[in-house]
């Protein structure tokens, strides 16, 4: 689909973010959701000057249908086409290249040859797959929103420089030169969230038994 579920993108942000990347490569920009959140928290946060776009953020599509207006006020360039065919005609090497629920869409040999150019034209990677089967077929009149494959870590493992995060729907895979600085920036973040809402629920739990005895 042109969109991608909501509870992923703490994850995917924090990624970006802890990324900083100058460049970024958004492929399958569907309604430009990550485009307009790395747009957002990289560069409109009172740091830089409005409306400047200092950082670089292209975007591939295949499906020309989905763009619109506003896709080109978030994005640097946007390239029509399979990302197949444009990844290894790039004259630039992105600092982040972001692939969220797209790889499905791609047989595992496509993906693989895909993912191969990914990490020669980026330094890092994202990728984001739904878990489990998740059959889906061509929707909004677009073939190409067809799922192919069911990727899983076993595809990925083969892969140096590569850290996974388990989401309630989604395998996100981090593949970089980056990949253990922002494993360690990310590990202490993860486990202080896990920490708090494990507080939040004792408290909460003891305010009902409390309740209960009393």
């Amino acid at each position: 689909m042109p969109s991608s579920h909501h509870l992923q993108i703490n994850e995917i942000v924090d990624l970006i973010i802890f990324t900083n990347p100058k460049s970024i490569l958004d492929i399958g920009v569907g309604n430009g959701k990550y485009g307009f959140l790395s747009r957002e928290y990289l560069e409109i946060t009172g740091i830089g000057t409005y409306g400047t776009k200092e950082k670089r953020i292209d975007g591939i599509e295949v499906f020309s249908h989905y763009i619109t207006p506003l896709h080109k006020e978030i994005y640097s360039n946007i390239y029509i086409g399979n990302a197949m065919d444009i990844v290894p005609k790039l004259d630039i090497k992105y600092d982040l290249i972001l692939m969220i629920d797209v790889f499905e869409h791609f047989t595992c040999e496509d993906g693989k040859i895909l993912l191969g150019n990914c990490i020669r034209k980026g330094r890092n990677v994202i990728i984001s797959v739904p878990k489990g089967s998740n059959e889906q077929g061509g929707i909004y009149d677009n073939p190409f929103e067809e799922h192919k494959y069911e990727w899983s870590k076993k595809d990925f493992k083969s892969y140096p420089d590569i850290f996974f995060i388990d989401n309630i729907r989604s395998l996100i895979i981090y593949i970089g030169e980056n990949s253990h600085q922002i494993y360690s920036n990310l590990i202490p973040k993860r486990n202080f969230r896990l920490l708090a809402v494990s507080a939040l629920n004792y408290f909460h739990l003891k305010k009902i038994v409390k309740k209960i005895i009393d």
